[in-house]
């Protein structure tokens, strides 16, 4: 999404398909952030074969305080099941940021029926 600034803060993320005990490549990524009741897009990406984003999702003078949401396209990623329809879709993970300065890593662990996320390093 942008590149990082030497030294301020960052946003990042990894997907893992613990399904299949790798990195999730291609996973579509949206960011938000949130106003009030309005989810204003910051900007998209793709996992790369690492299951990382090629760049920080924030970083420099577009990391603020506040509620953001990451949305992860994982009924693209994980393909469609019996009837057409996938059990998980687009997950999203709406979370805070209070320090522009700090680290922020935000991911995500998935199977095609569930998935779990924690505040990373």
């Amino acid at each position: 999404m942008q590149s990082q600034a030497a030294g301020g803060g960052r946003l990042t993320t990894h997907v893992l398909d613990i399904a299949c005990g790798k990195p999730a490549a291609c996973l579509h990524i949206e960011l938000f952030q949130i106003i009030g009741e309005l989810a204003e897009p910051l900007g998209s990406t793709r996992t790369n074969d690492d299951g990382r984003c090629d760049a920080p999702l924030l970083s420099g003078d577009r990391m603020k305080p506040g509620v953001y949401e990451l949305r992860f396209h994982a009924g693209d990623y994980l393909g469609r099941t019996t009837g057409g329809v996938p059990f998980l879709d687009v997950i999203p993970i709406r979370f805070g940021i209070a320090d522009k300065a700090a680290h922020y890593h935000v991911p995500l662990l998935l199977s095609p029926y569930s998935y779990s996320t924690y505040r990373g390093s």
